[in-house]
């Protein structure tokens, strides 16, 4: 059994980094917003090239919004997340494509825990700006990598962690749990019950969670079986991103390029159908209310 790494966002920070290189609150000369307090980011060396890092402490509550704790994302820590990556695209903007600052998100998050007062204000605006800020951060040439150590779930990883271009996480004996949609979600939607759900999940990994499921999906890059080598693991990911971005082969990573991982290693069987499906949906809706 492997040592669990939950709720441990700073220590993988400080395992990941270079020795005393990360300065919490800042990118360069710019200050970060003092709201969020779950969010993790500033800015270091790994194995001396310079990263910026996303994270968030599962160890703190936001004293403005009480659902937001044990590693939630909410509004303030999203917009703050969003903030960071739309300001380092900024400062990079000038930059050669080979020296677009890497991004590496530390991801251990339960999911979104939107109160009332939250949704009023902006909740889903919110995450989906720090979503839309990674998208557009990979198409300016910022390598983004995504290390799981912890939990995986819901809405938080759609916005922390699936838009990277690669995702690695810790394998299953360091407890990391990895899901978009537990299996209740999934009954209430599909109108199955959670007995066959359960049974189904044994065999098929679009209804099961965890790390080797994922996998097979796809959804990761690569399991890392011991927490000494997510550093050196990320250091080559990133360096496999940029290979990838200067050959144009930038399709080849994110979303897209797990879609045919998932194919290679049987979990996706059906994509190619799938996809000529969607087309031809798109195709039809065009012609008759576009065309």
């Amino acid at each position: 059994m492997g040592m669990t790494m939950l709720g441990k966002g700073r220590k993988a920070i400080s395992m990941i980094l270079d020795e005393g290189s990360f300065v919490e609150g800042k990118i360069d000369e710019y200050t970060l917003p003092d709201i969020g307090p779950g969010a993790v980011i500033g800015t270091g060396s790994l194995k001396g090239r310079k990263v910026a890092v996303i994270a968030n402490d599962a160890m703190v509550r936001n004293p403005r919004f009480p659902v937001v704790y044990s590693g939630v994302i909410g509004m303030e820590e999203a917009y703050k997340m969003a903030t960071t990556v739309y300001k380092m695209i900024e400062l990079d903007k000038d930059k050669p494509q080979g020296e677009k600052r890497p991004l590496v998100l530390i991801v251990d998050t339960p999911g979104n825990g939107p109160g009332k007062v939250e949704e009023l204000f902006g909740m889903n605006k919110a995450t989906g700006a720090y979503q839309l800020s990674l998208a557009e951060a990979r198409q300016h040439g910022h390598p983004i990598v995504a290390m799981i150590i912890g939990r995986a779930i819901s809405g938080a990883f759609l916005c922390h962690g699936l838009q990277a271009d690669h995702i690695l996480s810790l394998s299953e004996e360091f407890q990391t749990m990895i899901h978009v949609m537990p299996l209740a979600g999934i009954s209430r939607i599909t109108k199955r019950d959670i007995e066959s759900l359960t049974e189904l999940s044994k065999t098929n990994p679009v209804f099961a969670s965890g790390a080797g499921f994922f996998y097979k999906l796809g959804g990761l890059e690569e399991l890392v079986h011991n927490v000494d080598d997510m550093k050196d693991t990320i250091d080559r990911h990133i360096t496999e991103i940029y290979k990838c971005n200067a050959e144009g082969n930038s399709e080849k990573c994110g979303p897209w390029g797990r879609g045919i991982l998932g194919k290679e290693r049987g979990g996706r069987e059906t994509r190619d159908k799938v996809i000529h499906m969607m087309y031809d949906e798109f195709a039809r809706v065009e012609a008759q209310y576009i065309g």
